[in-house]
Formats: structure tokens, sequence, C-alpha cells
């Protein structure tokens, strides 16, 4: 713990904060040109190992729980990524766009609610940084899973 503050206020601070950093960040990336998003860069970019897709499904069961998450971008008005609405070249490509747009979102939001060990003191810090991960994985594993398939579809 870096930051000295009374358990009254690491509660709070854990309580009212981590849903409003998720919140925050999500509405934040919202915000940023979909141009920044290139499924080119680095992060993004589909690998020969995800074969498509295929390791998300296999290790994880990614096709069982995806639809259950929740798609923050109708909520701050932007894009749904609920399922293809369209076959259109254009709306595909935007749809990956998008699925980075949602990756970054979550990659920062793991960072962000990591930052929140300044006032926890250890264990709460080792579960503050493991609730950051775990929580932003499952919708990391679906942003890559459905970015794969769609390069499947643009590849034809």
């Amino acid at each position: 713990m870096l930051i000295e503050v009374s358990a009254f206020w690491i509660v709070g601070l854990n309580v009212i904060g981590i849903p409003t950093a998720h919140l925050f960040v999500a509405w934040w990336s919202m915000r940023m040109p979909l141009s920044l998003f290139r499924v080119e860069r680095p992060l993004y970019r589909v690998r020969k190992w995800e074969r498509g897709g295929v390791v998300y499904e296999r290790l994880f069961g990614v096709r069982s729980w995806k639809d259950k998450l929740p798609d923050a971008g109708p909520w701050f008005s932007g894009f749904s990524k609920g399922g293809l609405e369209s076959r259109d070249r254009g709306y595909l490509q935007e749809f990956q766009r998008e699925t980075c747009r949602g990756e970054f979102s979550h990659w920062i939001q793991v960072i962000v609610i990591s930052g929140f060990v300044v006032w926890n003191p250890y264990p709460a810090s080792l579960v503050i940084v493991v609730y950051a991960v775990l929580s932003n994985l499952p919708c990391i594993i679906s942003q890559r899973h459905t970015r794969c398939r769609l390069e499947r579809i643009l590849r034809r």
C-alpha cells in the first residue's frame, strides 16, 4: 500500500471507483476516433496461433458464453457487437475496428483498476489485480475471437 487511508475509505474507493473506472474507460474509448484502431497494429493483429479463432473456441469454449457478456457500445451510442447485421465489406471492416476498440478499452481497464493497489494493503491489492484481469479477460477473448472470425469472412 503506497497511500495510507482508513479502511472506510479503502472500501469506499473500491466500491465506487472500480465500477466507475470500468464505465469511464468504456465511455472514453468510445470518444476516440475509430481511425486509431487498425487491425494491422501489433496489439490487434490476428496471430497464426489463434487459428482463425479456433483456439478460443477449444480452450475457453467462447461460443457458449460470449453472448452473455455486456456490450457497452450501445450504452454510449456506439457500435453494437452483438451480431452481424450485414455482410457488406465496409460494415465488416468497421466491425473489426470496433473489436480493436473494445479490446483496447478492456486492456486499459486492467491497467486502471490495477492502479487501485496504491491504497489497498496486501493481500487485497492482489485481489484487485486478479479481479482486474479476470473481469476483463473474457471480453478480450471475445473481441479477439470475433476479430479472427471476421478476418476469415473478409478473406472469402
